[in-house]
């Protein structure tokens, strides 16, 4: 289970709040990527934090509004047309720079989920396989998910026939023929090789704008 030796290191080497970071809806055919990022309050701590991967739905949205509650939360979305022009990786980091950013003041440290942190002002250090070892990771990938399926869900009654509400935008066999059959929404990424086939195949479809 992910515990607090990584935030405690950090928070006694640099003397204030330590922030954890992660990220979901890498992979996805649609949909935007979505980062959290948290600092937990060690007198608060919702009991059954786990990598967001081994817990069920429900358990993600109780633990959500939990740390919600409790914790120093902030959210970053990275939209499909910002996945296009910068490709998944970079549009990731972007998510992760707004999710901090959207705390309201600067963690002493930041702790990521992965092999790299993005180019900014703050100190971080990236965990590999953070999500399973770090708890503030953990609790961010909680919030990242659940957030995301959230979006999914809300986006699949507008577009019916995709199968996001169960599939999450990810690349399942019901996704992928309907993108056969239906061809490809604006939500769907233009730059990840199943949709652009299918544009070729249906011609182009409009592209949502981004947001100021």
């Amino acid at each position: 289970m992910p515990d607090l030796k990584f935030e405690r290191k950090y928070q006694r080497l640099h003397k204030g709040l330590v922030a954890g970071v992660d990220e979901a809806g890498r992979g996805p055919l649609a949909g935007p990527v979505v980062a959290a990022a948290v600092v937990l309050d060690p007198k608060c701590i919702p009991e059954g934090i786990d990598n967001s991967k081994a817990l069920t739905a429900a358990k993600r949205a109780r633990l959500c509004a939990e740390l919600l509650a409790c914790a120093k939360v902030g959210l970053g979305v990275a939209s499909v047309e910002e996945i296009d022009q910068l490709n998944i990786f970079w549009a990731t980091m972007l998510a992760m720079t707004r999710a901090v950013g959207a705390l309201g003041f600067a963690p002493a440290f930041v702790l990521v989920d992965g092999n790299r942190c993005p180019d900014w002002e703050h100190q971080s250090h990236p965990v590999v396989g953070g999500d399973a070892l770090c708890l503030s990771i953990a609790a961010a990938s909680i919030v990242a998910k659940h957030r995301r399926d959230c979006m999914m869900e809300e986006l699949d009654a507008l577009h019916p026939g995709y199968g996001w509400k169960s599939n999450k935008g990810y690349s399942a066999r019901f996704h992928q023929e309907a993108l056969r059959t239906l061809g490809p929404t604006p939500h769907h990424r233009r730059s990840f090789a199943p949709v652009a086939q299918a544009e070729l195949d249906f011609g182009p479809v409009p592209v949502l704008q981004v947001r100021a």
